[in-house]
């Protein structure tokens, strides 16, 4: 019996055979360093290498001083809204059941007194129009101008990260914001309305009541639903970001298409265009309140994101497989 027989099929090295041109069994060394092998770590198709991209990059975004900062400010404004209402009260209730009678502001602000819980609700719906897509914007605008302003675009890209993983993992990486904000927020809410108001049995817009816990399920789902809603932003943003290679600049730009868009979305004579726009459907998530939730316009939210992450998601990836990285 030959020495490779008695091997085995894989040699006493962990070396696999090969037959040389006069018939004998030889081995072939195996390189594990080989950067075409598929074990290795270090290629870029390896997926365990598409993780490690992910992963840093959403440690990094949620790492920066920056983003403590926006998460801070989003913290703040529940406790601003829950103080602001337990001073004009004095702690009591409304008066009128929890209903919407009496006065402005957000919905769901006149039955934070009966209910803390509702200032969930409240500050998500005080949040969504103005300070959370800001923050989003502010995260998705610096993704890619960040790193180019910067200079270390081009080092992301010598890794090898690969153009369009590493768009994904950017796109990842604020869609993960999207969600840590959302949920910011709403835990921020929570704790403060328990600590400032009662809490107990939750009464829908429908007029029915649910316990507790399933109000905090519904609150949940809330906060999911309003994270949801910025997708098709978060890709504009992303976008944006392609274009330039100064941070500030696509931030402003980023923040400065919310405004002009939500502007559009508030002029009555141009009622057709609203279904289109991206914010139109935002506030739909106060249907999950409903008795049972109303999926309809949530339904018309979810597809009008889609497809906003589907059109500017790929004019970014166009944009960015074909821009000439300098910085």
């Amino acid at each position: 019996m030959s020495q490779a027989e008695t091997a085995g099929p894989t040699g006493t090295t962990g070396q696999s055979p090969r037959t040389s041109p006069t018939g004998t069994t030889e081995q072939r060394p195996h390189n594990p360093g080989n950067p075409r092998n598929p074990r290795n770590p270090r290629n870029p198709r390896n997926p365990l290498w598409t993780l490690g991209i992910l992963r840093s990059e959403i440690t990094t975004t949620l790492r920066r001083h920056r983003t403590y900062a926006l998460l801070a400010v989003l913290a703040a404004v529940p406790v601003l809204i829950g103080i602001a209402v337990r001073v004009e009260t004095g702690g009591g209730g409304s008066g009128s059941g929890g209903g919407p009678a009496g006065g402005g502001g957000p919905a769901f602000l006149t039955q934070v007194t009966n209910n803390g819980l509702f200032l969930v609700f409240a500050a998500l719906a005080a949040t969504l129009p103005v300070f959370l897509p800001m923050a989003v914007g502010v995260v998705a605008g610096d993704a890619i101008a960040g790193e180019a302003s910067g200079g270390t675009l081009r080092y992301l890209l010598v890794a090898p990260a690969g153009r369009t993983r590493l768009l994904l993992a950017k796109y990842a990486s604020v869609l993960t914001f999207c969600l840590v904000a959302t949920f910011v927020v709403a835990a921020s809410a929570l704790a403060v309305g328990a600590l400032l108001f009662p809490v107990g049995e939750v009464t829908t817009i429908s007029g029915t009541r649910i316990s507790f816990g399933e109000g905090l399920v519904r609150a949940a789902l809330t906060a999911a639903v309003v994270a949801a809603s910025l997708v098709g932003f978060a890709a504009l943003g992303l976008f944006v970001s392609t274009l330039t290679d100064s941070g500030i600049g696509a931030m402003a730009a980023t923040v400065g298409l919310l405004i002009t868009v939500q502007i559009l979305d508030s002029i009555p004579q141009l009622s057709g265009i609203h279904p289109y726009l991206f914010p139109h459907y935002w506030m739909s998530f106060a249907d999950v309140l409903r008795e049972p939730v109303h999926w309809e316009e949530l339904s018309k939210n979810f597809q009008l994101q889609g497809l906003y992450a589907a059109v500017f998601g790929s004019a970014a990836w166009a944009r960015f497989t074909a821009k000439d990285i300098t910085a």
